[in-house]
């Protein structure tokens, strides 16, 4: 607020003053509880958690900007995410895609001949579950699992966009069409295409069962000794036979058991480990602690009573500013 006006007020400023606070404090009060949500949204359209605060702060103005001439047609809701879906969309026509190692090339047979690590490609990120939607991480097997998120990095924007509405928000045809600029025969032929390219990239999303509680927490449990140990027997015992090992920023990567065994015996046992829980992407995690520095973020994909994925993100900077946690235990 003007300075000026922070003073006891009498006559027209009164009003001035009455003007100007009235319609910002209703626009927080109507769309502050969304924030969560539409920060969700924008990172499933974008990958990055950076790059969704950042639109998330561009909805905002833009909203505010055009409060004045909002007449509820919609709801604040879909006013808000029809504000962020487009921000998103022109934020995607001018980058890159984020990925995975996996969606840059196939496996790698050698750990001892790791390729160099690659800063410069725009790495997926995880998000933190205290960051995300509620109600995502509730649903997270069906809209939030890092192998989804991965997945839509790979669809053209539309198609992205058009599958998010559909079929993580649960939109009609009509509000998608509403929000996008199309006709609602042409929303339900891109979901098609959308759903049939999803289905080819990532086949076995929706067909992930994890254990019930007691067995997923003892599970992860004797994962954390076993790293912490360097007990590459029992860390074998625990992966399925078609488990898949990722460490980006380093772009090699490995698949199946045998293989990803053999980088756990060659990186595992040169270094002094701590594991600490954390939860993202509405899955299991830990912080990985290298003799005592922050070192990677480790998102763990159960299936069944085994372990079917680990995506290590190596950035010490995701473990204290992303988690929350210290710099050194």
């Amino acid at each position: 607020m003007n300075p000026a006006l922070r003073r006891v007020c009498t006559g027209k400023e009164v009003y001035r003053l009455t003007v100007i606070e009235q319609p910002h404090d209703e626009f927080v009060r109507l769309t502050g509880p969304f924030r969560r949500e539409l920060l969700t949204h924008c990172y499933r359209m974008l990958g990055s958690v950076q790059d969704a605060e950042d639109l998330v702060q561009e909805t905002y103005l833009r909203a505010w900007r055009s409060y004045q001439d909002f007449e509820g047609r919609a709801s604040m809701r879909t006013w808000l995410y029809r504000i962020a879906t487009n921000a998103c969309l022109n934020a995607l026509r001018n980058g890159n895609r984020r990925v995975l190692p996996a969606g840059l090339g196939g496996p790698a047979t050698d750990p001892n001949a790791l390729g160099p690590r690659e800063p410069e490609v725009p790495w997926l990120e995880p998000i933190a579950d205290e960051q995300a939607d509620p109600a995502a991480i509730v649903a997270g097997r069906a809209g939030l699992r890092l192998a989804l998120i991965a997945a839509l990095q790979h669809l053209p924007p539309q198609q992205r966009t058009v599958l998010i509405l559909r079929d993580v928000l649960a939109w009609s045809a009509e509000e998608t069409a509403d929000a996008l600029g199309l006709t609602p025969t042409a929303v339900h032929s891109t979901l098609q295409r959308a759903r049939a390219r999803l289905d080819r990239l990532e086949p076995a999303i929706d067909e992930i069962t994890e254990p019930d509680e007691p067995e997923r927490r003892d599970l992860l449990d004797r994962y954390a000794d076993a790293f912490e140990r360097a007990d590459i027997p029992a860390l074998a015992r625990m992966l399925t036979e078609d488990a898949v090992w990722q460490m980006p920023p380093n772009p090699s990567w490995f698949a199946g058991r045998d293989s990803v065994v053999r980088l756990l015996e060659a990186r595992l046992r040169k270094e002094r480990i701590r594991l600490v829980p954390v939860r993202a992407n509405g899955q299991p995690g830990f912080a990985m602690y290298l003799n005592g520095e922050a070192f990677a973020i480790q998102v763990v994909t159960l299936r069944g009573p085994a372990i079917a994925a680990v995506t290590a993100f190596h950035d010490p900077v995701l473990v204290t500013t992303r988690f929350g946690l210290p710099a050194r235990l």
